[in-house]
């Protein structure tokens, strides 16, 4: 074996997983092919909280497939939430694939690899699924840009929302080491790193798992960012995702306060109807959530809230629906991400009454984006004629200027900006929905 490759699904979590499966592979020695075709180990990392992540690695792993019969000495692996959600029924499924693991197991793949290359024996692929106490935060990654890395801060959900699938996959929350953390980042900084990601399911409830285990003073997440904030020579500090019942006052203080935390908070609505929301098992009310929404924005000048949204909920009727068009307007979001319901095999949503029909959801979802897009749009103009400070990160995609980030996370094209890694001040002369344009 000499080269792999790698193709990752899912959220900013599975990213950070494939760099450290980046890593771990390349010690083995293997080196990186961009394409499928002329890779000796084939990895697939995956993510099956919705049916449409699903579907595309079905086709990828049809490929795959393909690939392995015309060369039965290929190794093929998948990695990651599905396998970890299916099982014996993941190899069932997919019978050429060669060994499987779940995102709890990332140590684990040197292991995997060679017993796939040399199985002891016939029967059941191998696949490492336990639920073990072991996390892969502190695994080396092979990042994909040198200013910028995430920063796994926790693993797992307790909130076990009735749509997600999480809980099941990725385990309960289990929070790092606020030492081995301000290490690691210590670490990244004295690499080149200008700006960390801090990732977790739920961000902002980092330290209660251990303050329930019994220890007292455990920090909190915002001790975390103050903790982080006083590392010289980081810039900015981004995180993802939080929970709204777990914004708390001392989080919009710290945000307001710290000037490496960047003003953007990503903050999942998932709705506006209160019956919705309590189908959801979510925690919280549209006031409640508007409240906090309103909180942030009155503490912290020019933040970014940004959401996610779900259409056709079971049992959501047109009522249900409206209100949630009525909350996505007072919280005049600078961006969202918007989903059709996918029911989930092992939720509770999955078996709830009143399934909606495809075209109803379709249509509703479709709604939400022109909305979400249209204030988008209008939180993008508002930038016009000002100044806003942005991260370079490398070559626009028409390769005539350079793109980075502002601090509220919108893609800037810039003229006139000196290389990579550089922080600049640009005047904003444009703007679409998704960017802004300007000059150093």
């Amino acid at each position: 074996m000499r080269t792999y490759y790698l193709r990752s699904f899912g959220c900013q979590m599975n990213a950070h997983d494939a760099e450290r499966i980046r890593a771990l592979l390349e010690a083995e020695g293997l080196e990186r092919a961009d394409e499928p075709d002329g890779a000796d180990v084939l990895v697939y990392n995956t993510c099956t909280v919705r049916q449409s992540a699903d579907e595309r690695l079905a086709g990828h792993l049809g490929t795959a497939a393909r690939l392995k019969r015309e060369d039965r000495g290929r190794i093929v692996l998948v990695t990651g939430c599905l396998p970890q959600a299916e099982q014996d029924d993941f190899f069932r499924r997919f019978p050429f694939v060669d060994g499987a693991l779940g995102p709890q197991n990332l140590q684990r793949l040197p292991e995997l690899l060679a017993a796939a290359v040399e199985p002891a024996a016939k029967g059941r692929p191998p696949g490492f699924f336990a639920d073990g106490p072991a996390m892969s935060g502190d695994l080396a990654a092979r990042r994909e840009r040198p200013y910028q890395a995430w920063v796994q801060i926790m693993s797992g959900c307790t909130n076990f929302c009735s749509y997600c699938i999480v809980p099941q996959v990725r385990g309960p929350e289990r929070s790092r080491e606020i030492g081995a953390l301000v290490a690691e980042v210590r670490v990244l900084v004295a690499d080149g790193v200008r700006e960390v990601t801090l990732l977790g399911q739920n961000v902002n409830a980092y330290g209660l798992d251990l303050r329930r285990g019994g220890r007292e003073g455990a920090p909190d997440f915002p001790a975390l960012l103050r903790a982080l904030d006083a590392v010289p020579g980081l810039a900015r500090v981004r995180f993802m995702t939080s929970h709204p019942k777990d914004l708390s006052g001392d989080l919009i203080r710290a945000i307001a306060e710290l000037p490496s935390a960047c003003e953007h908070v990503h903050l999942p609505a998932q709705a506006g109807s209160d019956r919705v929301l309590a189908a959801m098992a979510r925690g919280y009310t549209a006031a409640a959530y508007l409240e906090r929404v309103h909180a942030l924005r009155a503490a912290v000048p020019d933040v970014s809230v940004t959401t996610d949204l779900i259409a056709g909920f079971p049992g959501e009727s047109d009522d249900d629906f409206a209100q949630t068009l009525e909350l996505v307007r007072a919280a005049e979001f600078d961006a969202a991400f918007t989903f059709v319901f996918s029911a989930r095999r092992g939720t509770a949503a999955a078996d709830l009454p009143g399934q909606l029909a495809a075209d109803v959801k379709r249509e509703r979802v479709e709604r939400l984006i022109a909305l979400t897009q249209e204030l988008a749009l209008r939180s993008r103009r508002r930038w016009v004629g000002r100044r806003a400070e942005v991260l370079i990160e490398g070559p626009s995609r028409d390769g005539k200027s350079l793109r980075g980030r502002t601090r509220q996370n919108v893609t800037a094209n810039v003229t006139g900006a000196t290389e990579p890694g550089a922080i600049v001040e640009i005047e904003v002369t444009g703007a679409s929905s998704t960017t802004l344009r300007g000059r150093a």
